[in-house]
């Protein structure tokens, strides 16, 4: 599969403490009727870390059947253990997704080596494209240019979300190898894309799916001016999505535009009046 264009980093929506599959359901399908290249469910911002394994996989399940088939899925399957990895990583691929994505092993922060076995072993054992996933604000620990280099020899091993926050990477990243990289901020997209990145894993096309994927269209077809005036108008709610951690931000601004309950797990918890008002103030501005 082709990883370019916009892949939605979509919310678990929550109801009373539990997944609300059918909310999940209709935001599915809102992605896919803005024709969406892809959706990645169970990442970061579905509030992963705090999914039971068994909700992980219906989750993934039940945006495999809402999308039916009109978008790629690329399920969130990472750990910090690689034989969890590989486990859930097998459940994803025997329920149907069409790749995976794999977040930097957090919190034991393995030596380069380590990361270079980790992928190695998912990607070897479980047979399926894989998206490599680098965010060392999260996971503690980078991976390495030297190191994605040596792991894009690997057939399954075909992507990068870059989400270290410096566009520099891209141009890192190309000048040793020709794996796919994507913008993992909403923020960088135009950057990375104009160093040789193919698209974005949004945010933000959570709630403004249409903006979103026009940016990178219009990139892609060569109309910067266009692509450029969409970025600049958007931008500010583009880093109003990171005033506080992922995924408050979007599922505020999801709740306060009446598409999902404002509800979270612990530790991930509300955000402070003040940022509310400027979230607030930003979508009343650009009329989200």
């Amino acid at each position: 599969m082709e990883f370019k264009g916009v892949f939605t980093a979509i919310v678990t929506p929550f109801s009373n403490g539990s997944v609300d599959y059918e909310k999940l359901t209709e935001l599915v399908k809102i992605q896919v009727d803005a024709d969406i290249e892809g959706i990645v469910p169970v990442g970061t911002t579905g509030e992963s870390p705090t999914l039971t394994v068994d909700e992980h996989l219906k989750i993934i399940e039940t945006v495999i059947a809402a999308a039916s088939e009109k978008c790629k899925i690329i399920a969130g399957t990472g750990a910090n253990s690689t034989a969890e990895a590989v486990h859930l990583t097998k459940m994803a691929k025997s329920i149907g997704a069409d790749a995976t994505l794999q977040v930097t092993p957090y919190y034991n922060k393995p030596t380069q080596e380590g990361l270079y076995r980790h992928f190695s072993t998912v990607a070897d054992e479980c047979d399926m494209p894989v998206m490599l996933y680098n965010v060392p604000g999260r996971s503690g620990v980078a991976i390495a240019v030297e190191t994605i280099e040596r792991l894009s020899s690997n057939p399954n091993i075909v992507c990068v979300k870059e989400a270290g926050g410096s566009a520099e990477r891209v141009s890192a990243i190309k000048n040793v190898c020709d794996i796919t990289v994507l913008s993992g901020d909403d923020s960088l997209t135009l950057p990375m894309m104009a160093l040789g990145a193919n698209g974005v894993v949004s945010v933000a096309s959570n709630i403004i799916p249409a903006e979103v994927k026009s940016i990178v269209d219009a990139w892609r077809s060569g109309n910067i001016d266009a692509a450029l005036a969409i970025h600049n108008k958007y931008y500010r709610f583009f880093s109003d999505m990171f005033i506080e951690t992922n995924p408050i931000p979007i599922k505020a601004a999801m709740a306060a535009k009446g598409l999902i309950n404002e509800e979270y797990r612990l530790p991930i918890c509300p955000m402070s009046s003040s940022n509310r008002e400027t979230l607030l103030t930003t979508m009343k501005k650009l009329g989200i």
